[in-house]
């Protein structure tokens, strides 16, 4: 072969494989195949197989076995998707509906977990606990979130539950903090522990356009008091005051548009919890209903309710974004 055409298919081997230099890996389990493990990252055809297979291939087994425990290079994905496993198997690949978010990074921080379930409530015989519906909405809002390409951190993480459209969630205490430390039974450890998560992750991306922390609980209260969503904010915080409001005033007006008959008396104010005032971005904590009360579970137990409270909520901070 003339050195010009040698050089010309070298150049060309490794213009192919530029774009995967700083690849994202994956380690193969137990009994993968390498369609097995395209599929869990969000990847399938035959296209990234081959792909797959030429940036690996020092590293890939007779037969194109896969070892392992091993990491491999994954290939770029073709559609314009993101891959969560936190969210669930049917919901983990997220569609990319526009860039409206780029640049923002959001720390989601649902209420309780682990040994503590936070407030419980009772429904035809059903034990129902905050952490459980707080965490399916809090993935259900990140999911938005990351449809308008926001980066989201989950501090509050469950590797065995993602979004789940069932009436009743069974209470599980696998959750983990961030990234994956055990939930310490004591309140202030708990409470600590997150705000340190957040703090740090923060600290490690300093060219944000815009960054908001938002925690998600649930309230427990008389049986007889019905409330709206409401939002606190640090007294200090211009910021977090502005979202919060926004929040109210998106759920007022989709209140409006889908109850017309329905008042709508969601409040925002300052209060001094731990969340609030230690960490670094500016925070807004929510409580979404009275778990106790028959009209505030029907908020939370149907799964199409609690995707209207996180698709609202998604709203409300795309128009906090646009503000600046």
């Amino acid at each position: 072969m003339p050195r010009s055409l040698t050089i010309l298919t070298l150049l060309v081997f490794f213009a192919f494989l530029a774009p995967f230099a700083n690849a994202k890996t994956t380690t193969a389990q137990k009994g993968e195949g390498i369609y097995q493990l395209l599929k869990r990252n969000g990847l399938s055809g035959k296209e990234s197989f081959e792909t797959f297979v030429e940036i690996n291939k020092a590293n890939i087994g007779p037969n194109n076995a896969l070892y392992q425990n091993r990491s491999y290079k994954l290939p770029e994905s073709s559609s314009d998707s993101i891959v969560e496993p936190l969210l669930g198997k049917i919901h983990q690949n997220v569609e990319r509906i526009d860039n409206a978010l780029k640049g923002c990074v959001f720390y989601l921080v649902s209420g309780h977990g682990g040994p503590d379930p936070g407030a419980v409530g009772k429904v035809s015989g059903r034990i129902v606990t905050e952490d459980e519906y707080a965490y399916d909405v809090t993935l259900r809002l990140g999911r938005r979130l990351m449809s308008h390409g926001a980066q989201v951190h989950f501090i509050i993480r469950d590797p065995n539950v993602g979004i789940r459209d069932d009436r009743y969630l069974k209470n599980n205490k696998t959750e983990v903090c961030y990234p994956s430390l055990k939930i310490p039974s004591n309140q202030r450890q708990r409470l600590k522990q997150r705000a340190d998560a957040v703090n740090r992750l923060h600290k490690q991306t300093p060219n944000y356009a815009y960054a908001r922390c938002l925690v998600v609980h649930i309230d427990g209260r008389s049986r007889n008091q019905d409330i709206d969503v409401f939002f606190y904010h640090h007294k200090t915080s211009a910021k977090g005051k502005r979202l919060a409001t926004v929040l109210r005033d998106t759920m007022r007006a989709k209140y409006k548009a889908a109850q017309p008959n329905r008042s709508y008396e969601g409040t925002v104010s300052t209060r001094n919890l731990y969340m609030i005032d230690n960490t670094t971005p500016p925070v807004v904590f929510m409580e979404l209903g009275n778990i106790h009360n028959a009209r505030d579970q029907k908020r939370i137990l149907q799964s199409g309710n609690r995707e209207a409270l996180a698709n609202w909520l998604c709203q409300g901070i795309l128009a906090d974004r646009k503000k600046g």
